[in-house]
């Protein structure tokens, strides 16, 4: 089954509406409102557009919607430039149900492959954790420090899977002390991996499957928060060198769109790099003795 099209905006767009407080665009906020945030009526009149037009977009059953009107609308929701991008995406289901099918004709049923090239860039990166993240968040590489940290020769391929570890993996919660940020990044960039690929029936069953493993993931999905994996930081308490502070950069690999090279990069000098060269001689040496 498909992610439904016209829910996903109807539901992204009154998500939106529900955090912007009146006062915050100049409207009156006292009075009793049944529902937090903006009425549809007054997204509609300062976005400049009949109320009716926005009533049948937020439905999903308006026509083609030109740019001019999704970018009046995303100013009017204070979207960030990923919201808006996410917004431009689901309204136009017609285009992304196109650009869909493309990819999937072009990719078959065939497994995302990472190239020679990118496998041994990752093996040149010895001093710093790195892995490659497909569709849907999945493993398909790593360099040896990178599995050294997350453990991802350690488990199955089918459980090699970004969401799925910190979902239904209770060890995740150990390894992550800031789980909860953890988790929220992660569903933010699987509903943009959900919106530019709708007709993904593996993301819908991964999505099925998190939902029925997880209350916090099907809290966090019906939050409808989008967000690029870019860059940031993440703490980690790994059971062998204890606590790590790993900075991360996210580099979409050329010419494959779909996946992405994750690179944890350690300032000089300090215990997490002293930590992470203990590691890497751990490793290296045979059942980790």
């Amino acid at each position: 089954m498909d992610i439904p099209v016209g829910r996903e905006l109807g539901d992204f767009l009154r998500s939106r509406r529900a955090r912007i407080r009146p006062e915050e665009v100049g409207l009156p906020g006292h009075g009793r409102r049944r529902v937090p945030g903006l009425r549809r009526e007054e997204v509609a009149h300062l976005a400049g557009v009949s109320v009716d037009y926005y009533i049948r977009l937020e439905q999903g059953r308006g026509p083609s919607v030109s740019d001019a009107v999704l970018d009046a609308i995303g100013r009017v929701l204070r979207l960030d430039d990923t919201e808006q991008e996410y917004l431009r995406t689901v309204a136009r289901p017609a285009d992304r149900r196109a650009s869909g099918a493309r990819r999937t004709s072009a990719a078959g049923s065939a497994p995302q492959r990472v190239r020679p090239g990118l496998r041994l860039l990752l093996d040149t990166l010895d001093r710093a954790p790195a892995f490659v993240l497909g569709r849907r968040m999945d493993v398909l590489a790593w360099n040896d420090l990178g599995d050294a940290v997350l453990g991802f020769s350690q488990l199955p391929p089918e459980e090699r899977n970004m969401p799925r570890q910190v979902f239904l993996n209770p060890l995740t919660r150990e390894l992550y002390p800031d789980w909860p940020a953890v988790a929220a990044e992660t569903v933010a960039h699987l509903r943009l991996d959900a919106g530019r690929h709708p007709q993904d029936r593996r993301l819908a069953t991964l999505v099925g499957e998190l939902s029925l493993g997880s209350e916090d993931f099907r809290r966090l999905w019906a939050d409808h928060q989008v967000k690029e994996k870019s860059y940031g930081s993440k703490r980690m308490v790994h059971p062998v060198v204890g606590e790590l502070t790993l900075p991360y950069e996210t580099l979409t690999v050329p010419g494959e769109p779909d996946q992405m090279l994750v690179v944890y990069t350690p300032k000089p000098g300090t215990r997490t790099e002293e930590r992470l060269r203990l590691l890497a001689s751990w490793a290296a040496t045979p059942n980790g003795c």
